[in-house]
């Protein structure tokens, strides 16, 4: 039998209404009486230099690992279909649309940010997961509503990714498959063998037990993320130079337009510019996560100050990015921008720079994956827990010696069902392999309830503003605004996937 852990207890194996004296584990000191915010953000008699207020493990996330697990969130396979998004909307309202989004996300990040502690922002009670939030601010069915749409979103998620990952493999073999053809070889193959190393790669990180241990995998991938974005930059660039002239329109993607799902007809064009929304939410979609992003930060500072910086510095440089890629890449292709950017510019020349930047974006969607999904894994996990605590299976923790690394705590049912996991999503990836229409769902689905309505909600519920009073109706007009762009990306997309579906064989698609 494996030694069993002596270690503290998993966060997930101790919800907060089954909190232990942290006494148990160590000698406490008596706080230190303080005029300053140490004081306000640990308010309790208990106070150790290992624990924080609410009896867990100090927390060690900072302005910068924050910031890197926001970028990560952010900056991730939907930066390669803003060009084709700015492609169906236009000079104009493309940039416009995006800017936009941006505002909507900041300031409702910055919201949601306020609801990590409840109560008060620097000495309420903490909530650990975005559904927390919701349910000490809202409460009754509103939890499981959320509930139900953020895991589903970030089920999505880990599809998109593991669909993005595949092209980006096949990218790779095709380019150098071009360059030693002389391009004679069109290099046709097959995706399913791609997605299933991915899922291979996804299976052993999965195993990472809590979202605070992947701080390193995030800055890894917000690195690999400006790589990738750089070069489709750089590439889009060097091609507006070398036609010495700008492509594209100022209203988008003409009527009659041969692209490979046929002539685009005037109410194909409708259907392209909603999705085109549905992309560009997606590319800046992370609020699902935000929460639990905060809850890696320590304190002092109060976490939603640190947040609040970490937002706006994340957002403004990721806004920088994409309008630059989305642009440069709809000047560079104009109505035969490629829903993914790095496909665009072939596979003969230049094939290494290609090949480093989809080999980062592999990179960056192996942790891009962990991000979304840890939060997923932890709820699954911390709801076994509770309902088979007698369990050996679920609860017990073993060590296993690693060299070079340490102990690894090992658990069964955390191998087992998050082995699962990512075969299902893997092989949903393999039966829809998607990419624009997968994004352009997921950023519609998620967009609405998890960016602005809950936020909004929370916030006005904390914050105790009065109905009808004018930042109250504020508040309700963007939360209806953004409503109506999150159906209209939906009604787009799905018609995207009825179309593709018209030439689709399950598991038999090759590029």
């Amino acid at each position: 039998m494996l030694p069993r852990s002596r270690t503290l207890p998993s966060r997930i194996h101790h919800p907060i209404e089954e909190r232990h004296d942290v006494r148990h584990y160590l000698q406490v000191e008596v706080q230190p009486k303080a005029n300053n915010e140490t004081e306000a953000i640990n308010p309790q008699s208990n106070y150790s230099k290992c624990f924080d207020d609410d009896g867990r493990l100090k927390r060690t996330g900072t302005f910068w690992t924050a910031t890197s697990h926001i970028i990560t969130a952010v900056i991730g396979s939907g930066v390669l279909s803003l060009a084709w998004a700015i492609g169906q909307l236009g000079w104009v309202a493309g940039p416009t649309v995006m800017i936009l989004f941006a505002f909507v996300n900041l300031y409702t990040s910055n919201l949601l940010s306020q609801c990590y502690r409840h109560g008060d922002p620097v000495t309420g009670q903490r909530n650990y997961t975005y559904m927390d939030a919701v349910k000490a601010n809202l409460g009754g069915r509103k939890v499981m509503l959320c509930g139900l749409i953020q895991y589903l979103n970030l089920f999505g998620v880990a599809i998109g990714y593991t669909i993005a990952a595949s092209v980006s493999m096949m990218a790779i073999k095709r380019s150098n498959c071009f360059h030693k053809s002389d391009g004679k070889d069109p290099c046709h193959m097959s995706s399913n063998g791609y997605m299933i190393t991915f899922g291979i790669i996804e299976v052993i990180f999965s195993q990472i037990p809590d979202f605070d241990q992947v701080w390193w995998l995030s800055i890894v991938a917000a690195i690999m993320s400006f790589t990738y974005s750089t070069v489709g930059l750089g590439l889009g660039v060097a091609k507006v130079a070398e036609s010495g002239s700008f492509k594209g329109s100022l209203t988008g993607i003409s009527i009659g337009t041969l692209t490979h799902a046929g002539t685009v007809t005037s109410t194909q064009k409708l259907w392209r510019s909603l999705q085109a929304l549905g992309a560009i939410a997606f590319a800046y979609s992370y609020s699902i996560i935000l929460i639990e992003i905060q809850d890696t930060v320590k304190s002092p500072p109060a976490e939603h100050k640190t947040m609040k910086k970490a937002t706006v510095f994340s957002i403004l440089l990721t806004t920088v990015f994409y309008l630059l890629c989305g642009s440069f890449g709809y000047a560079a292709f104009g109505d035969l921008a490629p829903g993914n950017l790095l496909t665009g510019f072939g596979f003969y020349n230049p094939y290494w720079l290609l090949d480093i930047a989809n080999i980062a974006i592999v990179v960056h969607l192996v942790g891009a994956y962990q991000v979304y999904c840890q939060p997923l894994f932890a709820f699954i996990e911390k709801w076994s827990a509770k309902k088979w605590s007698k369990s050996s299976f679920v609860t017990e923790e073993y060590d296993i010696p690693v060299p070079f690394i340490g102990v690894y705590q090992l658990n069964f049912f955390r191998l087992v069902w998050r082995t699962l996991f990512v075969v299902m999503t893997t092989i949903i990836a393999m039966l829809m392999p998607f990419f624009n229409d997968v994004v352009g769902i997921l950023g519609a689905f998620g967009f609405w309830p998890l960016t602005v309505f809950f936020p909004v909600e929370m916030y006005i519920s904390q914050a105790k503003i009065g109905r009808w009073t004018s930042r109250w109706l504020g508040l309700q007009i963007l939360s209806v605004t953004c409503l109506f762009v999150s159906v209209a990306a939906a009604v787009g997309s799905v018609a995207g996937v009825v179309l593709d579906l018209k030439t689709y064989k399950p598991f038999k698609t090759s590029y």
